[in-house]
């Protein structure tokens, strides 16, 4: 049966399995599942008959996680190219190659697109939107194989232009702007309308998928702020395996770029998404792309590496917590072979004293001065990761400084502990470790292995932008992969800034080499790992850095001189 309603009721809870669920669940109307590939599977049951959302009752990769966007700033001023010129697109744009994204499919995953914007349309005035998967409307029919949402084609999107009211056609839309601005820098065009813009592939062909925002159930657990956008995994892993089949449809390269990102997680890529995203990155002729978050400056990771000459360590972290703060979740990870007990100290000296919490079960803490509640949440062995968590869910948390004395034991002689707090949009007041780290600080799912992630800088000068979420890898893999242009970007919406900003550039270059290697008969497997061990051989160097570093990974992607580099013309 499909699993329409129970997708979208909020009475049903979703619970994400990485296989598929043939034996043992029969589909009836209280429980049904929808199949995303071999290795995901989304699970919904009934809330009356659900445990309560903790650690505890699921495993930890079970919980769907939410996602935020990537972009920031509504400046608006006319365009410029330097972004562009940076990178190296413009050049190739230009003869002898003349790469401008023709034929390659340009897929988002994202708030939808103002279809009805001339830097969408081809020179004849049609649209070249092939498609708009719009999860957020139910009164039309969904794409073949998915259950909700409406589907709208390049027919449809071409008649509705040619009505005196679009949106009453096609009333998909972007009510946020945040798909339209990435869109448009990925793929817009200046079609002598006057409008003296261009995206970084003009001719590419463009899909998108309006994702849905996540259940308020799932708001609510992840104390989300009331009207902030949050996504969860399985609209946003429905989103990639409806622009996956693309190319088996339409018999063409495509290249998915995601602009969202959250703190929770591992940060190694091991969730369930991370994996999934994987899966599809290497396949033949698709290109993934994922936004590398703003959290750099956020003081939002804390971190410690240090030397156990004895068998027993602690380590101390303090997080101040702003006035109006409703609640947050904020976890910690310890590397393998260690194991951490807790304490905890609220502002007004009142103590939780020292646990391993090791017993299975949530448990949950009150204060006498108070009005804080805190569930502590353990898993000795995480069951993707191999390490150690520790989830703290904060309620009414009182403003001030909270103490976390970490007391790691081991005999393996050195300690590693990771702690995040929920990513900025995600949190109600200014929260934050008093002793951050700005590195690690890379968003999920940008951490998966084999899609391109990268970080981002101001094109004026060429210096990294500290926002920008930072490399590498939890468990130690050189991400992100280069810098990409990412603050004052013009886009069809004017200037923006934001890791969203950065991957849409690298997503128009990504379909530039794609029309070069696959529909030009030059490579014509390419992938993912293919493109982005290109786009870091071509990357530009500075003599005073040494490579691969933290925040500019191998370099600043350059794709023109990747090709000098394939055509061995390049020079230091």
């Amino acid at each position: 049966m499909a699993c329409r309603e129970q997708v979208l009721s909020n009475d049903f809870g979703e619970i994400l399995v990485d296989y598929v669920l043939t034996r043992g669940v029969e589909q009836t109307e209280s429980v049904c599942y929808d199949i995303i590939d071999d290795q995901f599977t989304i699970l919904y049951v009934e809330r009356s008959r659900l445990s309560p959302i903790n650690v505890s009752n699921y495993t930890y990769n079970s919980i769907p996680k939410l996602y935020g966007l990537m972009q920031e700033g509504d400046a608006y001023g006319s365009f410029d190219p330097l972004s562009l010129i940076r990178s190296g697109i413009v050049q190739v744009q230009r003869p002898p190659l003349s790469l401008t994204g023709k034929g390659v499919i340009l897929g988002f995953v994202d708030t939808g697109i103002r279809y009805d914007m001339e830097v969408f349309r081809r020179p004849d005035g049609t649209s070249r939107i092939l498609s708009i998967w719009d999860q957020t409307i139910q009164e039309g029919t969904p794409p073949e194989g998915f259950s909700y949402g409406t589907e709208y084609t390049n027919a449809e999107i071409n008649e509705a232009l040619l009505s005196e009211d679009p949106l009453a056609v096609v009333p998909s839309t972007d009510e946020i702007g945040h798909g339209t601005s990435v869109a448009s820098a990925a793929a817009g065009s200046d079609l002598g309308y006057g409008l003296n813009f261009m995206g970084a592939a003009p001719d590419a062909d463009i899909v998108m998928v309006k994702c849905r925002q996540a259940k308020q159930y799932l708001r609510d657990y992840y104390f989300v702020p009331e009207g902030v956008p949050a996504y969860s995994d399985g609209d946003i892993g429905r989103a990639v395996k409806y622009l996956d089949s693309l190319v088996r449809e339409r018999e063409r390269p495509v290249v998915i770029c995601i602009g969202m990102g959250t703190n929770w997680g591992a940060h190694s890529g091991s969730s369930i998404l991370a994996r999934y995203l994987s899966r599809v990155a290497v396949k033949r002729n698709r290109v993934m792309i994922v936004a590398g978050g703003n959290e750099g400056n956020a003081s939002h990771h804390f971190s410690e590496a240090f030397a156990m000459p004895s068998y027993e360590a602690e380590q101390t972290a303090e997080v101040r917590v702003g006035e109006g703060e409703r609640g947050f979740l904020m976890e910690l990870w310890v590397n393998t072979p260690n194991t951490a007990g807790v304490s905890i100290r609220s502002p007004g000296g009142e103590t939780i004293p020292f646990g391993d919490f090791r017993g299975g079960e949530t448990r949950n803490y009150s204060f006498i001065y108070e009005r804080t509640r805190v569930s502590v949440d353990h898993v000795l062995v995480e069951q993707d990761s191999g390490d150690e968590l520790v989830v703290f869910r904060f309620t009414d948390p009182t403003p001030g400084v909270w103490t976390f004395r970490i007391r790691l034991r081991g005999d393996s002689g050195y300690g590693f502990l990771f702690m995040w707090l929920p990513i900025t949009q995600f949190l109600h007041s200014e929260t934050y470790f008093l002793r951050p780290t700005p590195y690690m600080t890379l968003t999920e799912p940008a951490l998966a292995a084999n899609v391109i992630t990268p970080s981002f800088y101001h094109a004026a000068n060429n210096s990294f932008a500290i926002e920008s979420g930072r490399g590498f890898a939890r468990d130690g893999r050189i991400e992100p992969a280069f810098a990409a242009p990412g603050v004052g970007v013009s886009t069809a919406l004017g200037e923006k800034s934001g890791s969203s900003m950065a991957a849409a550039i690298t997503a128009g270059a990504a379909a530039q080499f794609m029309q070069w290697a696959v529909l030009e008969g030059n490579d014509t497997l390419a992938n993912s790992i293919e493109v982005k061990a290109y786009f870091i051989r071509g990357a530009a160097r500075s003599a005073d850095l040494v490579y691969p570093n933290h925040s500019w990974g191998y370099g600043r992607l350059d794709i023109a001189r990747t090709f000098e580099i394939l055509a061995g013309t390049a020079r230091d």
